[in-house]
C-alpha cells in the first residue's frame, strides 16, 4: 500500500481516527453512564434488601420481648438478657441489648462495642413515632456493617432498646461480582463497536481511499484501471458510476484521438491537393488546365472554409458562447436552397436527390444561417454515406404547428451499437467517410436552441432517415393548403433546377 493510502488511514485528519474517536468516545461514555447508573440501582436494590432482612429478624425478637413484658411472674431484664446471649442468628447477627443510660450491657457475641462507637441508629430510633431505625456505616475497623435499633418500653426494665447489627461484606461481596460482570459486559460491547468499526474501515474507508487512488489517475488520463465492485449498496453505486465515468472519458478520449487523426487528414487532403494545383499552375500555361485547378482550389478552399467553422462552431458550443440571431425567417427557402446546393454533386456520384416541395410551410423564429447549416450537414452526411445508385430524399411538411424536415437515404446506414452515440461530439460510425465528426453535435445544439428535435433513424445496410422539428409561428394553419411535388434534381445547371423546383 502506498505511502499516500497509509497517511489517509493513520493521518491526523483521516476518517480512520475520526470515527473511532467520535463513534467510540460517545458511546463508550454513554455505556459508562449507564453502568454507574445500573451499579448504583443493584446496590441500592441489595442494601434495601439487606436492611428489610435485618428489620425482620428484628421485628421476630421484639415480639417476643413484648409478649414476655406481659407476664408479671418473669423477670424482663433476666429474659432479656437470655435473649442475646441465646440468639440462634448469632454467627450472622449481633444482638445487643442497650440499658436506658444508652450504654450496651450484653451482647450475643460475649464482646462489647467500643465506647467512642456511634450508635445514629440507636439516637434515630429515640427520635422516631416507630421507635425503629436502621443505619450503614464503617466500623473503626473499616468494616461496613447494617445497623437496626428497635426501642422496647416495660415498667421496671433497664434495658431501653434491642439492637441488630450485621456485616454488609458479603452483600458488598455480591455487588462487587455483579458491577464486574456489568463492567465485563461494557468492555464487550466497546471491543464489539472497536471491531466493527475495524470492519467499517475495512468495507467502506479501504474501498473510498482505493478510489481516490484510481480517480487520480484518471485524472492525469490513465483510464486502464476499474474499481473492484464488492457490495451492491451505495458504495457499489458509487463503484458503478465511477467505472461507467472512466468508460465514458476514455471512449471521449479515443474518440477525440481519432477526431484528431481524423481531422488531420482531413485537412492535410485539400491542403495538398491546393499546394499541388498552386505548384502546377505556376509551370503551364494551358488555360483549361488553369481554370480546373482554380475550381479544384476554390473547391478545396470551400471544404478548409467549412472545416473550420465546424471547428468554431464546436468550440463555441462548448464555451456556451454559439450566438443566435433569430429572426422570422421562411424555412423553406432555405431548405430549398440546400437541395439545390448539393444537387451538382449528388449528380456527379450518380445518387439521385429527390425533393418533395410543399407549396408553402408556416414561418417559424430561428436563425436562418444556422438552420441552413444544419441542413446542409445534414445533406451531405445523406450523401456522404450513400453509394453510386443509391437514393437521398427530402421531404418538409407541416404536422401538429411543427415543421417537420426529413431526410433520408438508402446508404449504409449506422449499426445498432453506434446509433446512440451517433451525435456524441468527435464520434464517427464509418471511420472509412469523411468528415470531423463534430457535425451532428453542432446540429442538435442549434437545433435544441431552436426548441426543436433532431432524430436519426437507422438501420445498418438499409438507411438512415433523421427528422428535425422546428416549433412554428403561425397557428391554426390548414394542411389541405399544402401541395407536394416530387422532383428528381438530376439536371446539370443549378438555375434552371432552381426554375423547375419553384414552379
Amino acid at each position: 500500500m502506498s505511502k499516500l493510502s497509509k497517511y489517509n488511514r493513520f493521518g491526523k485528519n483521516s476518517i480512520t481516527k475520526h470515527w473511532l474517536w467520535n463513534s467510540l468516545s460517545v458511546v463508550t461514555v454513554v455505556l459508562v453512564i449507564i453502568e454507574i447508573m445500573l451499579i448504583a440501582v443493584i446496590r441500592n436494590y441489595y442494601y434495601s434488601a439487606a436492611k428489610q432482612y435485618v428489620t425482620s429478624k428484628m421485628n421476630v425478637v421484639t415480639s417476643s420481648v413484648t409478649k414476655t413484658a406481659g407476664d408479671s411472674e418473669t423477670n424482663f431484664n433476666s429474659e432479656i438478657r437470655s435473649l442475646v446471649e441465646g440468639y440462634a442468628d448469632k454467627d450472622k447477627i449481633e444482638l445487643m441489648a442497650i440499658k436506658t443510660n444508652g450504654k450496651t450491657d450484653v451482647t450475643s457475641s460475649g464482646f462489647l462495642p467500643d465506647e467512642q462507637t456511634q450508635m445514629l441508629d440507636y439516637e434515630d430510633a429515640k427520635k422516631s413515632s416507630k421507635g425503629l431505625a436502621s443505619q450503614i456505616f464503617e466500623l473503626s475497623t473499616g468494616e461496613k456493617v447494617i445497623a437496626v435499633t428497635s426501642m422496647i418500653s416495660s415498667k421496671g426494665s433497664e434495658y431501653e432498646a434491642l439492637r441488630m447489627v450485621a456485616s454488609m461484606k458479603n452483600v458488598d461481596n455480591q455487588i462487587l461480582i455483579i458491577s464486574i460482570i456489568i463492567t465485563l459486559v461494557v468492555i464487550c460491547i466497546i471491543l464489539i463497536m472497536f471491531f466493527s468499526g475495524r470492519f467499517f474501515i475495512r468495507s467502506i474507508v479501504y474501498p473510498v481511499i482505493r478510489i481516490g487512488q484510481i480517480t487520480r489517475k484518471f485524472a492525469k488520463g490513465d483510464f486502464t484501471e476499474r474499481i473492484e465492485k464488492t457490495s451492491d449498496d451505495e458504495l457499489g453505486e458509487l463503484c458503478d458510476s465511477i467505472n461507467y465515468m472512466a468508460e465514458e472519458l476514455s471512449n471521449t478520449e479515443s474518440m477525440k484521438n481519432e477526431f484528431i487523426s481524423s481531422i488531420s487528414h482531413e485537412l492535410r487532403t485539400p491542403l495538398t491537393a491546393i499546394k499541388g494545383w498552386s505548384e502546377t499552375l505556376t509551370t503551364i500555361d494551358d488555360r483549361e488546365t488553369f481554370i480546373k485547378g482554380m475550381r479544384v482550389i476554390t473547391s478545396e478552399t470551400e471544404r478548409l472554409s467549412q472545416m473550420v467553422e465546424e471547428l468554431l462552431d464546436f468550440s463555441r458550443i462548448q464555451d456556451n458562447r454559439l450566438t443566435l440571431t433569430m429572426d422570422t425567417i421562411d424555412i423553406l427557402a432555405e431548405l430549398t436552397e440546400t437541395v439545390l446546393i448539393y444537387q451538382e454533386r449528388a449528380r456527379a456520384l450518380g445518387i439521385t436527390l429527390n425533393y418533395y416541395e410543399p407549396v408553402m410551410l408556416p414561418f417559424v423564429f430561428g436563425d436562418k444561417n444556422r438552420l441552413r447549416q444544419v441542413f446542409i450537414n445534414i445533406v451531405d452526411n445523406a450523401i456522404k454515406y450513400s453509394d453510386t445508385g443509391d437514393t437521398v430524399s427530402v421531404e418538409a411538411y407541416e404536422q401538429n404547428n411543427e415543421i417537420c424536415i426529413s431526410v433520408s437515404d438508402t446508404g449504409i446506414g449506422i449499426s445498432k451499437e453506434d446509433l446512440p452515440k451517433i451525435k456524441t461530439k468527435f464520434f464517427k460510425a464509418n471511420q472509412t467517410r469523411r468528415g470531423s465528426g463534430i457535425g451532428l453535435a453542432v446540429a442538435d445544439e442549434i437545433i435544441s436552441r431552436h426548441n426543436g428535435t433532431l432524430t436519426i433513424n437507422s438501420e445498418e445496410g438499409v438507411g438512415t432517415t433523421v427528422m428535425i422539428t422546428l416549433p412554428c409561428i403561425e397557428q391554426n394553419k390548414e394542411p389541405d393548403n399544402q401541395e407536394t411535388v416530387n422532383v428528381e434534381l438530376i439536371t446539370s445547371d443549378p438555375i434552371d433546377e432552381r426554375n423547375s423546383i419553384n414552379e
